[in-house]
């Protein structure tokens, strides 16, 4: 398991938002983690989708933004294990995916994501989109 921290101890500076990013692609973990930085927020990314659902419950994130493509277990199977715990149920999931066709777009609302960005995305617009889920 490659579970990447932040620079600092997650539980220092609590009182900040949390986003988890579950992303096989190191690039797009490394800006996330730039992403959640520059909103003021804790960062905690893993690139193992079959660890996802011990993280989320481990550390309780404000968000969490979920590839659906992944080497072990795809988005859907990992949405699904998160929805039906009752300790990660509440956590908003959004979709980030090179998945782009019409019918995968409506695959992902209809399997209940918060919301769905295609890959590759506008920074800015993918911050719009985190901003409005933090508390």
């Amino acid at each position: 398991m490659e579970l990447i921290l932040p620079s600092d101890d997650l539980q220092k500076n609590a009182d900040k938002p949390l986003i988890f990013a579950i992303e096989d692609n190191e690039d797009n973990l490394l800006l996330i983690s730039y992403i959640a930085e520059n909103l003021n927020c804790r960062f905690v990314g893993e690139n193992q989708g079959s660890h996802a659902l011990m993280i989320a419950k481990k550390y309780q994130p404000s968000l969490i933004l979920l590839d659906i493509i992944l080497p072990d277990l795809s988005g859907f199977e990992i949405f699904q294990n998160l929805q039906k715990d009752s300790a990660t149920a509440h956590i908003p999931v959004i979709a980030i995916t090179a998945l782009a066709m019409k019918e995968d777009e409506d695959e992902i609302q209809a399997a209940g994501f918060h919301e769905y960005v295609k890959k590759p995305y506008i920074l800015d617009q993918l911050e719009d989109i985190i901003l409005s889920y933090l508390p």
